[in-house]
């Protein structure tokens, strides 16, 4: 733990400007996809320190007024208090109180039961002193106002600042990181700890004055930060999913076993039945990594108007990306067998760092749940028209009509959400809302996977060198073939696919693969992951032993029967680097 803090600081110090860092979520981005690759617990606090403490006080009112020097020094390190024991997805609810005592125009923090216990902020002593910024419901003359956010110091040199108890959690999976449950006992703040803007400040005669007459929407904005967090944790399941197919398909590449001639043999990747589960990673990751430059660079380039279904949009594509991940991970850590679970080789790692990013910010499947509700109705899912060519002449090769087929399966599932909804239990919403809710949590499924291949499109008609353009068409249709496949009776039945396209899709996948399987290399090799990382790690140096951290290196023998070379030269992988990094690149610079 101590080792993550320090090099948080040594992140810090390589920095022109921590707020300038802190302001910008791309770049918060594309520093979570390299931490992650590093330490899963440095990306934890590079995310907590940055953007919910530092942002959240940036966002406010005083931020210029505001002395910040020893927070982006990091002589006080920032962390970030919101969940609490019994009120986790429904922090809306949440119970500690923060009441304005006129008498010395101060606040007193209060936990008044434990189950309004702050839960999991990183607030022990591991790390040096810190401050937080505190969710807690403003009390002003007995009245309610809803939930602000309180700048609060929490220890100093010597430990936690009177009336504030931190106590350890048990050890949880993956990167440890110092997570506490943390409580108030009348801790007196000054008046400027509240952080005011135009969701509501105090006045001296008035009270509150508050643009938002709704307590939710005043706390949704208190913690607008969450939803910069969000894309930070798509950030780091794409950057640790490249990380571990660049793992995965070094080792399929230097593990020989035995070939169908006696004598001889073959790499793991010559196998139809490895490649095909590592290509199906790729595709994947690819459509991840670009889904994911395309919505950070909408979370910077919107209007108000369509600010909520922008965050919307952040929130669909952190559950599609955090839970595509953890698939891609998974795999990736059986291909390599026993020696993926030794955590010496990262794999069993990055599986465990990714539940945190799953539940992170908002569980997923909440966080699913709410924009289903919000789109079953408030949504028009994609129309295509009709195509000028017959249905049965459509080929499975045509990106087109790949994508419509894939927009037909959200229209399908918000269709059934809708007709589930309206002839639900009536007197009864959350019965009517039941019969509903798996029809609109597909629905959102095929959305972000929709939003992903629109993306990897956009790229590809953005791709002016050939050789990579051939390649990402190829990896496009290997993806949506495969997000389609589930789909295909469904699409048959509604007559949007022909007998004929379901019995040729295998073969069709088939094909793809074998074209693919010599590129395999080429694709991963685009993820440009360091040398220096990957030389540390035994499965992709032909390691064969952990005992003691070290590994044996061995000569591997080659066969005629071994996959054929790469045809992609190196102007193809130029241009594949360039399409995947050139958005992230300060943050990969800064990793460097």
């Amino acid at each position: 733990m101590a080792l993550s803090y320090e090099r948080l600081r040594l992140i810090n110090g390589t920095l022109d400007s921590p707020t300038a860092l802190a302001r910008d979520p791309q770049l918060l981005a594309s520093l979570h996809e390299w931490t992650g690759v590093v330490d899963g617990a440095l990306g934890t606090l590079a995310g907590i320190h940055y953007n919910l403490f530092l942002g959240s006080l940036l966002d406010h009112d005083d931020s210029e007024r505001r002395q910040l020097g020893e927070f982006t020094s990091m002589r006080r390190t920032g962390t970030f208090l919101c969940t609490e024991m019994d009120y986790g997805n429904d922090a809306a609810a949440l119970r500690t109180t923060c009441e304005l005592d006129r008498t010395t125009n101060e606040f007193i923090l209060h936990t008044p039961t434990p189950g309004a216990g702050k839960f999991m902020p990183n607030t022990s002593l591991i790390g040096g002193p810190k401050s937080g910024v505190v969710a807690a419901r403003l009390l002003v003359d007995g009245q309610d106002q809803g939930v602000f956010l309180f700048l609060t110091p929490l220890t100093d040199e010597n430990g936690p600042l009177p009336g504030i108890s931190i106590r350890p959690l048990p050890e949880r999976v993956g990167s440890p990181v110092d997570h506490c449950l943390t409580t108030f006992d009348r801790v007196r703040l000054p008046r400027e700890a509240l952080l005011e803007g135009d969701h509501g400040r105090l006045t001296a005669d008035t009270g509150l004055d508050s643009s938002l007459g709704n307590p939710r929407k005043r706390f949704l904005h208190s913690i607008q930060r969450v939803t910069w967090g969000k894309l930070c944790m798509s950030g780091a399941a794409v950057g640790v999913s490249r990380a571990a197919l660049a793992i995965a398909v070094r080792r399929a590449h230097l593990r020989t076993i035995s070939g169908p001639k006696v004598g001889t043999r073959v790499p793991l990747a010559a196998h139809r039945t490895h490649h095909s589960r590592l290509l199906k990673g790729v595709a994947s990751t690819y459509a991840m990594t670009f889904l994911q430059r395309a919505v950070a660079a909408r979370a910077v380039n919107h209007t108000e108007a369509e600010r909520e279904e922008v965050e919307r949009l952040i929130a669909i594509a952190k559950g599609w990306i955090t839970w595509e991940s953890r698939e891609v991970a998974i795999e990736c850590r059986e291909r390599c067998g026993a020696a993926g679970l030794f955590p010496l080789n990262m794999l069993a790692d990055i599986t465990q760092n990714l539940e945190g990013t799953i539940t992170a910010e908002g569980d997923n499947l909440v966080v699913w749940a709410k924009a289903a509700a919000e789109m079953v109705f408030g949504h028009q899912a994609d129309q295509d028209a009709s195509p000028s060519v017959p249905l049965e002449q459509q080929p499975l090769t045509d990106l087109s009509f790949l994508r419509g087929l894939l927009a037909k399966v959200e229209q399908l599932w918000q269709v059934r959400a809708r007709a589930a909804l309206r002839g639900g239990p009536s007197g009864n919403p959350l019965a009517r809302w039941n019969v509903a809710s798996n029809a609109g949590i597909e629905m959102v499924r095929a959305h972000a996977r929709l939003q992903a291949a629109d993306a990897f499109i956009a790229v590809i008609e953005r791709s002016a060198e050939p050789g990579a353009r051939s390649l990402l068409e190829d990896l496009c249709r290997l993806f949506l073939l495969q997000e389609l496949t589930p789909h295909t009776g469904d699409l048959l039945a509604e007559g949007w696919m022909a007998p004929a396209h379901v019995r040729e899709l295998p073969v069709a996948v088939d094909l793809l693969m074998e074209r693919l399987a010599p590129e395999l290399p080429a694709l991963v090799e685009a993820f440009d992951l360091p040398e220096a990382f990957l030389a540390r790690i035994p499965l992709a140096n032909a390691g064969h032993s952990l005992l003691l951290d070290e590994f044996l290196t061995v000569e591997e023998q080659r066969t005629d029967d071994s996959e054929p070379s790469s045809v992609v030269d190196i102007t193809s992988r130029r241009s594949l680097h360039q399409t995947l990094h050139a958005p992230a690149e300060r943050g990969f610079a800064l990793m460097r």
